[in-house]
């Protein structure tokens, strides 16, 4: 088989095979994780850097085992799943359910708090809602090619307003290029794991073999062009959020500024970044801010939806019909399930305690429960011999697993802390 059919069709412009990577990163890449890493560099500065480039490596493998399961064996990530045993469906029936209602509400949210700030003659459940109908308008009648020009408009737009906000502030290149050596500073293991196990990692990590067959990538031939876009695309997203590591480290620490935690912390910076640099600046970078806020929003409304619909289509033994794909039924139920009942939660504002508690236990549980899913499945018959784990996929998908395994025992205590005080 030549190169070229092993990558892309014959004369296919490189640029246009890259795609599916990047709505998996962008997507994964939130405003928590944003503020995760600039309280990191305004604790410490460049001395966790190297911790942003190893969580954007940890990423690449688990996107690229996720991404080569799909292409070797032609399934799904849900329907290798069902090969492991009941268990998989046990957890994660309740986990897409549960978390897709409270995500609804969080992601409506976070880019209502930012469209609000821009344009105060609206409230933030206004704009919130009116974000979720625009994502759902989007993603609605499945068309993949749409969803992807959409989020690489919100890519094109956080990358920018951010790597911006880091040159203003002038780097020390210096401190910088020491940052990637690793350290520990005292008091800083919990930032560690937050910067390394935030750089885009969500439930949408899964995702990314659904949206390789939106993009038509269904075969092993297309194994060189998935490896190639999934590189290149957490590449974009290490710099990205390297950039927020800078702006953190430049910005406030050298001023010892300090700066709320969840969606609160990006408005703090915009007022930071406005104060010094002119309110133009502090406007625009509530546009990046917003951009990073919808385009994980669009992302979970289609990626996530795919899976739902596959979860349901296999369950009932259906998953190769029309009502199981993108645009089909259940797509569109879950759909709505995360654009309406969010909606009312919204507005009431109420939090029964007893459902964040299980959103915060299931969600903490499900980035181990992937990294451990993928290495039975890569290493053993569930895989064709020859796109198995190699030593070094095995080694990073170990180091998922125990890094997700920490960061879910300290999600869980944290919920049970805020819960019971």
């Amino acid at each position: 088989m030549s190169h070229a059919s092993r990558t892309a069709p014959s004369g296919t412009p490189r640029w246009r095979i890259l795609g599916p990577g990047l709505v998996v990163a962008a997507t994964g890449v939130g405003a928590a994780d944003l503020v995760a890493t600039l309280i990191a560099g305004s604790k410490y500065g460049y001395a966790l850097l190297w911790a942003v480039v190893i969580g954007c490596a940890l990423k690449v493998v688990l996107v690229e085992g996720a991404g080569r399961y799909s292409l070797a064996t032609g399934e799904t990530i849900f329907q290798g799943w069902r090969r492991l045993g009941i268990w998989t469906t046990i957890y994660f029936g309740p986990y897409i359910v549960i978390w897709g209602f409270i995500y609804g509400a969080a992601a409506m949210a976070g880019t209502g708090l930012s469209l609000a700030a821009l344009f105060s003659f609206a409230s933030v459940k206004f704009w919130g809602i009116l974000s979720g109908l625009i994502g759902l308008a989007i993603v609605w009648a499945g068309r993949y090619g749409l969803f992807e020009k959409f989020l690489a408009v919100l890519v094109g737009i956080m990358f920018v307003t951010m790597v911006a906000a880091a040159l203003v502030t002038l780097p020390n290149l210096p401190d910088l290029l020491k940052g990637l050596v690793p350290t520990i500073p005292e008091g800083s293991l919990v930032n560690i794991l937050s910067v390394a196990g935030g750089v885009g990692g969500t439930i949408t990590l899964a995702a990314y073999g659904y949206w390789l067959r939106e993009k038509g990538w269904h075969t092993p031939q297309f194994m060189r062009v998935m490896r190639i876009d999934n590189t290149t695309a957490y590449v974009v997203t290490g710099i990205f959020v390297i950039a927020t590591l800078i702006v953190g480290a430049e910005l406030l620490y050298s001023a010892n500024i300090a700066i709320g935690t969840g969606d609160k912390g990006m408005l703090d910076l915009s007022n930071v970044l406005a104060d010094r640099y002119g309110n133009w600046f502090g406007k625009l970078f509530l546009i990046g801010f917003w951009a990073a806020a919808m385009s994980s929003l669009v992302g979970v409304w289609n990626g996530v939806s795919l899976m739902f619909a596959d979860f349901v289509g296999t369950l009932r033994g259906r998953a190769d019909e029309p009502e199981a794909k993108s645009g089909g039924i259940w797509y569109r139920s879950y759909i709505l399930w995360l654009t309406f009942p969010p909606m009312l939660w919204l507005l009431l504002a109420d939090e029964p305690a007893w459902l964040i508690l299980i959103y915060g236990v299931l969600g903490a549980f499900f980035m181990p429960f992937l990294a451990v899913t993928l290495l039975w499945l890569l290493n053993t018959s569930h895989t064709p011999a020859e796109w198995r784990n190699k030593w070094v996929s095995n080694i990073g998908l170990i180091v998922c697993a125990l890094l997700f395994a920490w960061l879910a025992f300290d999600q869980v205590r944290t919920s049970i802390t805020d819960l019971f005080g």
